[in-house]
Parts: structure tokens; sequence; C-alpha cells
């Protein structure tokens, strides 16, 4: 996004929102995460200590979230490019 029409207040303001924005998409995408894993992972509370059984669906469960997301993104970011590319073209 181009913020260079605004004053160095203004930009400072965008940046301030901008950066809050992704804190919650951050957190949000972590408790996603959590309690996903979580659920689809521990299912024996007899026990406070983590099985070793529970431990390895949590590693590939986190494993498999995360390069879902990092996809998701990458997709994003080529749909970004090639919606940037084709408004260019139109000018």
């Amino acid at each position: 996004m181009d913020f260079s029409t605004f004053n160095s207040a203004e930009q400072a303001h965008m940046s301030k929102v901008i950066e809050k924005k992704q804190m919650q998409d951050f957190l949000k995408m972590y408790a996603n995460l959590v309690e996903k894993c979580f659920n689809s992972c521990v299912n024996d509370f007899t026990s406070k200590a983590v099985s070793t059984k529970e431990e390895q669906c949590i590693m590939h469960c986190t494993e498999k979230f995360i390069k879902h997301s990092e996809r998701v993104g990458a997709r994003f970011a080529e749909q970004n490019a090639e919606a940037m590319v084709a408004g260019q073209n139109q000018s």
C-alpha cells in the first residue's frame, strides 16, 4: 500500500494500525493452531505428562498447519502480484 501521499503523522498512524492488525492475525492463527492440534492429539488426561504419541501428533499437526499457512500466503502473494500486473496493464 502506498502511503506517500500521507504526512509523517498519518504514515506513522497507518504503520501502527497495520502492525496491530498483523499481530491480531498472528495471535488468531496461533490460537487456531493450538486449539486444532490439542483437540486432534490430546485424548488422555490421566497423566499430566505429554505421551510420545501425543507429542508426535502435535509435531506433525503443527508442521502441517505451518506448511499450509505458508502455502496459502504464497498463493495470496501470487494472486496479488497478478492483480497488480493486470491493474497496471489496464492503465
